[in-house]
């Protein structure tokens, strides 16, 4: 056997003892590539499937601008933006886990998941609440809808897109966390190392997704309309 070929060998048979290595992959290197690749493809999928709720509300928003600015309103921009500041918090201890999970450090890894989950969870708790409320109010599309505004119609379309984008998203949150709970085990487990920590890496490129998303959400449903109804109301 030639040199080369023997040392290309070698090689593969080294990675090949890694249990992380399937079968299909000639390095651990060449399973990340495609598992990144994988993973990127699939959140464009999840921004074409937002995209058609977001495009629907802007729609919407042409049509109504009356409407839009008046049952903006009625959204609570404090829990909003308690939300917002929760997210992007665990944005960054997500990234913390990934860099621990990187380095080595298996504690920290399951530490920062733990305090990512925390603040998932924290972020649904908000939500229930601001859910609870809306029910409370009969704010909610149905047949027990009240809109005691100028435009109840109107304003019953945008909480129909409301509910769909933020429960579609607080979705996401519930997928999320149950994901970083395996993975947190897994860690706990110390199945990471420096030279394998892919599933911690990929799973906080859709918790960052997930994030983002909200980023968006947050002033176009709390925000962008709030001054133009304030206006309205003479506040």
């Amino acid at each position: 056997m030639p040199n080369g070929a023997a040392a290309h060998a070698d090689h593969h048979g080294h990675h090949a003892h890694h249990p992380a290595l399937q079968h299909h992959f000639e390095s651990l290197e060449q399973q990340h590539e495609a598992s990144t690749l994988g993973m990127w493809v699939f959140l464009v999928t999840e921004v074409m499937f937002f995209g058609g709720l977001l495009m629907a509300y802007l729609l919407y928003r042409v049509w109504y601008p009356g409407a839009w600015a008046e049952a903006s309103l009625a959204l609570d921009i404090v829990l909003g933006g308690i939300n917002t500041a929760v997210l992007i918090a665990s944005s960054f201890t997500m990234a913390m886990a990934v860099r621990a999970a990187q380095t080595g450090r298996h504690q920290h890894t399951v530490r920062w998941l733990i305090l990512t989950m925390a603040l998932g969870l924290t972020f649904l708790v908000i939500k229930y609440f601001e859910y609870a409320h809306k029910f409370e109010l009969r704010e909610v599309p149905g047949p027990d809808f009240e809109w005691h505004g100028q435009f109840p119609y109107q304003a019953q379309i945008f909480f129909s897109l409301y509910f769909g984008l933020t429960g579609l998203h607080a979705l996401h949150m519930i997928i999320g966390v149950t994901l970083l709970a395996v993975i947190t085990w897994m860690a706990a487990k110390g199945r990471f190392t420096p030279e394998w920590y892919t599933p911690v890496e990929m799973s906080g490129l859709y918790w960052h997704f997930v994030d983002i998303v909200w980023i968006f959400l947050f002033p176009l449903l709390y925000l962008v309309d709030r001054a133009h109804g304030v206006a309205q109301v003479g506040v």
